[in-house]
């Protein structure tokens, strides 16, 4: 049996029934991460030693009949911004290059409980600022699919895990698109829940209005699994948490007929490669075959949606990276420690990257007095205004089908000089994370070039059954 050709799932079931074990599973990945890391860069930090501890000990819990989910003893990776306790957190950045939590995200203790075995962390755009994971203090992550091109981003390092067979499945947060962008390029399924469906809890914060943490996988059913197994814990502290009862497997059924799926037109207009659109169409009719009612729509405000979620984050992340000043921990400049303020401004200029810096000093623009009600006030005006426009489509159809991002996967070095470019690729993602909505991405097709190309589905809140249901749906039938 070729362990790393299983789904998620797939390798749980031959784990409970004893055709294989979470050592040789283990094993697998580890012998895959040391023929492809050197290209990939995909992880921070990999613990070998400590995730062939862990995998033993899981196994004799399985054996014991103690673990009998779906992901019990199966490999897993976690994006850097997720507290593991033991293990260093560090977002990607020099600051935090030597962090150690005591203690681990909600997130991560609900996938232990479940059984899932952690290889290590994975790379991402410092702080989770950025669409390409080019942005790391540890060097950029390459696309498994041709490493002359990115990811995506921020959670590229683990989407490229992924694809690369580096682990089963990973976790990454999404602000703005960072989980589904980068499985669109990557080839595989990402998932962003609605607003709270996930605790935050241990969750290093970006904009904390719109965080929220969310599965990459192999297929639609590990989806499932993953998201039933990090939704169903009591959280230690997230207010923002929605406690939820739903079976997120259960709603994996091979059935569209009745439900209606609307096509924006804002989103396949002027902008949208052609091989994109051409992929996305054919994916709408084959769901159309299916039994779904496909229509197009006018969505309207999504040109509103870019500058008023980059007004937003931008404001929140200077708010939520004023703590990193070297005194509490992480990255300390050195021969400043002689005036304060002078250790202060040595500590960030030097432990923070570009495009971190570029953020936080837009964000305190925009909060500034004088300039605060005309544009971050403006921005939460159109934020409510974009959540409405949904509110109105829902009203209509029960999925929103259209692009994860505007191309494929770019080569490495393409975005860096031109910040807008690479905010830009954000452009049909970021309007979900506004809103709260969930939405999931999955491949629809190759471009000629060999570079995967995502689909985007967007229900109404606390709609993931029905996504997870439409997803496994087009999976089936496309094969």
């Amino acid at each position: 049996m070729e362990l790393l050709s299983l789904s998620a799932v797939q390798l749980g079931r031959a784990i409970r029934e004893g055709r294989t074990t979470a050592v040789e599973a283990m094993e697998a990945v580890l012998g895959r991460i040391e023929e492809k890391e050197e290209w990939l860069n995909c992880y921070i930090t990999l613990d070998k030693e400590g995730a062939r501890r862990r995998a033993q000990e899981t196994q004799k819990r399985i054996e014991a009949g103690e673990l009998r989910g779906p992901l019990a003893g199966v490999p897993m990776a976690v994006k850097d911004n997720l507290c593991t306790r033991g293990m260093r957190t560090t977002c990607g950045s020099r600051m935090l290059e030597t962090f150690v939590p005591a203690y681990s995200a909600d997130a991560v203790m609900g996938l232990e409980r479940a059984g899932a075995v952690l290889v290590g962390k994975t790379n991402m755009d410092e702080f989770a600022m950025g669409s390409t994971t080019e942005n790391s203090f540890y060097g950029p992550t390459r696309n498994p699919w041709n490493t002359d091109h990115v990811p995506g981003g921020s959670s590229g390092g683990s989407a490229a895990a992924v694809a690369a067979r580096e682990c089963f499945f990973a976790l990454g947060s999404d602000t703005g698109g960072s989980v589904r962008q980068p499985a669109a390029h990557c080839g595989v399924v990402g998932m962003k829940p609605t607003y709270g469906t996930v605790s935050r809890y241990g969750l290093v914060a970006y904009a904390s209005s719109m965080d929220q943490i969310g599965p990459l996988c192999g297929n639609v059913e590990d989806c499932g699994a993953v998201l039933e197994a990090i939704a169903g814990i009591v959280p230690e502290s997230d207010s923002t948490y929605v406690h939820r009862k739903d079976s997120f497997q259960g709603a994996l059924k091979r059935d569209v007929r009745g439900l209606r799926i609307g096509l924006p037109k804002d989103y396949f207009g002027e902008g949208l490669d052609e091989e994109v659109r051409n992929a996305l169409l054919k994916a709408a009719r084959l769901l159309e075959a299916e039994g779904a009612e496909v229509d197009e729509f006018d969505l309207g405000l999504s040109d509103y949606a870019l500058p008023a979620y980059y007004t937003i984050a931008a404001a929140e992340a200077s708010s939520n990276l004023e703590r990193f000043d070297g005194i509490k921990y992480g990255y300390r400049a050195g021969n400043a420690e002689d005036d304060l303020h002078r250790m202060y401004k040595r500590t960030r200029s030097e432990g923070f990257g570009k495009e971190v810096k570029r953020r936080i000093m837009l964000g305190g623009f925009v909060l500034s007095s004088g300039y605060y009600d005309a544009y971050y006030q403006k921005a939460l005006k159109a934020k409510a205004l974009i959540k409405g426009a949904f509110d109105k489509a829902f009203f209509g159809y029960d999925c929103i089908l259209g692009p994860v991002a505007p191309c494929t996967a770019p080569k490495l070095g393409e975005s860096l000089p031109d910040p807008l470019k690479m905010y830009l690729g954000d452009v049909y993602t970021v309007a979900a994370n506004l809103a709260g909505l969930p939405a999931i991405s999955l491949p629809c097709g190759m471009s000629r070039a060999g570079l995967p190309i995502g689909m985007q589905l967007v229900a109404d809140c606390f709609q993931e059954r029905k996504l997870l249901q439409i997803a496994y749906t087009y999976e089936q039938c496309r094969g």
